[in-house]
């Protein structure tokens, strides 16, 4: 701080007044009225007296006349004065008289004309600057007092809303809102003002404004805040965004046209996927079909050529020996060597028989023909046609409980059991028993089977109802493998479930349950596939 006189008294706080007054950009001094001395002169000053000695400072002044022996109470004027160099310069001068402690003092500041022009210049620069910045601007802006009042609004927002500016000024911003949100923009409005921050435009908030003739139009609102000696003030930037909602909806439309194009070409690929799937599969089915059909054609060819060897070779023998026995005394031959004809005539009839109920139920062409009948006469039958295939001692012993009327296809449930029979004699040895047993529940039918044969292992038991499978121990016994299979695919047709139950030379027993259904007047056709 520039040197300071010990004339005013320590009350005065002089250290807070030249605190106050270095800040000046002029010369700020204080005189001592009494003797005309300089008390005190601010950094500034001394700068523009070009010197740093208050003494000398005050010897300048003293030449120049400037601050001493002036009269008066806040005069203001221009004045001349000669500095060092003896270049004159141009100042307003201002001076205050005032008292302290019964002792007068002269307060007094110069400001450099030249300095104050160029301030001034610079003032009005910064304000035309405003001005284009404000009037030019391509958004709308509008500042509003504490109370919701426009005070400021530019010619872009003008224009935007339709309004001459006189219309606007003074008026609440809520003026330009559609009415359904005035209410909520109050509370919005008091919110801020207490807790007021910039946000910026962009924070995804649908907002919309109205023009002075009733349409409505999207905005992005940006907000600032400042205070002055008048109060607080809202600036909010305004920037109609129309054209980009129209283009953000057009590329939504683009987008969900696409998306719906992607999901139709998908849904199409899919279908084709689909179909190409479905083909392979039902490629790949035929293809299964035509394996099993060559391994069917390959186990027939083989099997034939070893079924159809033995019976074939006898009725050729039977028939060369019957022309041998011409005589009268030789008929009792000639009949035994006929049955073993006819017996081989039958056993190839069965085995071309069980080709032909393969055949018709791969290719689904069995229909089951639902009917009432009287099951234990029926097996009577069966068991009578079978006796000529028992072996030395061998019975069978039916038994049958409940009612002997059931509802089943009569011709599927004969070729059923016909079959379980013939192998559980044909498996069976000599002076053995073959337990046949039926019963009807009401709800249900139940057939067994039961021998005292070889039995099968349960290895071979996983196999039993495939096409050609015939069990280890079986290889040496006359069999084509085929009727099992054809047991199986019978009871299914019937919605029957057979099971098997076996032990190596312990015998076997079969159980196949079928659902009943009274069937009267009528016949049900069904069919495999």
């Amino acid at each position: 701080m520039t040197t300071l006189t010990n004339h005013l008294n320590e009350g005065f706080q002089l250290s807070i007044f030249a605190a106050i007054m270095e800040r000046h950009s002029g010369l700020v001094g204080i005189r001592d009225m009494k003797d005309g001395k300089l008390i005190y002169m601010n950094e500034a000053g001394m700068k523009m007296l070009e010197t740093e000695d208050i003494l000398e400072a005050a010897s300048v002044l003293d030449s120049n006349q400037i601050g001493y022996n002036q009269t008066g109470v806040g005069i203001q004027e221009e004045i001349t004065w000669m500095n060092k160099k003896g270049e004159t310069v141009r100042c307003t001068y201002e001076n205050l008289l005032f008292r302290y402690n019964n002792h007068s003092y002269c307060f007094f500041r110069m400001s450099d004309i030249g300095s104050v022009l160029h301030y001034r210049q610079q003032i009005e620069k910064e304000l035309q600057r405003f001005g284009a910045l404000f009037d030019y601007a391509s958004l709308g802006i509008i500042v509003a007092n504490e109370q919701g009042e426009i005070v400021m609004i530019n010619d872009f927002a003008l224009t935007e809303f339709g309004y001459r500016r006189e219309e606007l000024l003074g008026k609440k911003v809520e003026q330009l809102l559609p009415r359904r949100f005035h209410e909520k923009h109050i509370g919005h409005r008091n919110r801020y003002n207490r807790h007021p921050q910039n946000r910026p435009m962009g924070i995804g908030m649908d907002l919309y404004a109205v023009r002075s003739n009733g349409t409505e139009f999207p905005v992005e609102i940006s907000l600032s805040h400042y205070h002055n000696e008048e109060g607080a003030f809202v600036i909010a930037y305004i920037n109609n965004i129309t054209l980009r909602k129209k283009a953000e909806e057009e590329i939504e439309k683009l987008n969900t046209e696409l998306e719906q194009m992607v999901e139709d070409r998908t849904l199409q690929l899919r279908k084709a996927l689909e179909q190409l799937e479905l083909s392979k599969e039902e490629l790949m089915v035929a293809l299964g079909r035509e394996k099993e059909l060559g391994e069917l054609k390959s186990r027939f060819v083989s099997m034939a050529s070893h079924e159809f060897r033995t019976p074939l070779s006898t009725i050729l023998s039977s028939a060369f020996l019957v022309k041998q026995y011409a005589a009268e005394a030789d008929q009792p031959k000639r009949n035994r060597h006929l049955q073993r004809i006819v017996s081989s005539v039958n056993l190839l009839t069965d085995i071309l028989n069980d080709f032909l109920s393969v055949g018709k139920i791969e290719e689904g062409k069995i229909q089951v023909r639902m009917m009432n009948f009287n099951v234990p006469e029926q097996i009577a039958d069966m068991i009578q046609e079978v006796q000529g295939l028992l072996k030395e001692g061998q019975h069978v012993e039916y038994e049958h409980t409940g009612d002997p009327e059931i509802a089943l296809d009569p011709t599927l449930l004969r070729h059923i059991i016909m079959n379980l029979l013939v192998n559980a004699v044909k498996f069976s040895p000599a002076h053995s028993r073959v337990h046949l047993r039926t019963a009807n529940k009401g709800d249900a039918f139940s057939l067994e089977v039961k021998d005292q044969g070889i039995g099968m292992s349960k290895e071979d038991q996983q196999h039993l109802f495939e096409r050609f499978f015939r069990g280890a121990n079986a290889a040496n016994i006359q069999g084509t493998g085929l009727g099992l299979h054809i047991v199986s695919k019978y009871s299914e047709l019937m919605n029957g479930h057979i099971s098997c139950n076996s032990e190596l030379e312990k015998g076997t027993t079969f159980t196949i349950v079928f659902p009943l259904n009274k069937v009267t007047g009528y016949h049900e056709n069904n069919s495999f596939n």
